[in-house]
């Protein structure tokens, strides 16, 4: 499944939600389906630097060249938000994680609804969830 058709779903599944109460609760339950990251990948250098609440994002590129995305935070929102954004770019090529433009952000009112701090998370999960695909792709 491409990038744009997780956006795609995302999208949809949202549509059917109206009241952002029903939204938040939905989002909290795509964090609570997450897989734990495991303790000993909770470290200082897995942490990502602007978020408010802790978020420890891990990634390998697997034998396919897909990278795998792996994450955590501390706290209920944020876990659904990472959530949401490993879902979508992981199992992709580091170049389609690149060329993406993640409009499901936009498209279901996540960025209109964020308080600022949260935004500014978003956008450093963004920008980590990208510098390590641009890492992998200099490898080769």
């Amino acid at each position: 499944m491409t990038i744009e058709e997780k956006e795609r779903e995302l999208i949809d599944e949202f549509d059917g939600i109206d009241d952002w109460m029903d939204r938040y609760a939905c989002i909290i339950d795509m964090g609570n389906s997450l897989p734990a990251l495991p303790e000993n990948l909770k470290t200082p250098d897995r942490l990502i630097e602007g978020c408010q609440s802790r978020v420890w994002l891990d990634a390998e590129l697997d034998a396919d060249g897909k990278v795998v995305y792996r994450a955590d935070s501390d706290a209920i929102i944020v876990k659904g938000i990472i959530s949401m954004l490993v879902d979508v770019l992981s199992g992709h090529t580091p170049d389609e994680i690149l060329e993406a433009d993640l409009h499901f952000i936009n498209d279901i009112g996540l960025a209109e609804h964020l308080s600022p701090t949260r935004s500014n998370g978003l956008v450093a999960m963004l920008r980590q969830m990208r510098a390590y695909a641009a890492a992998f792709r200099l490898r080769g």
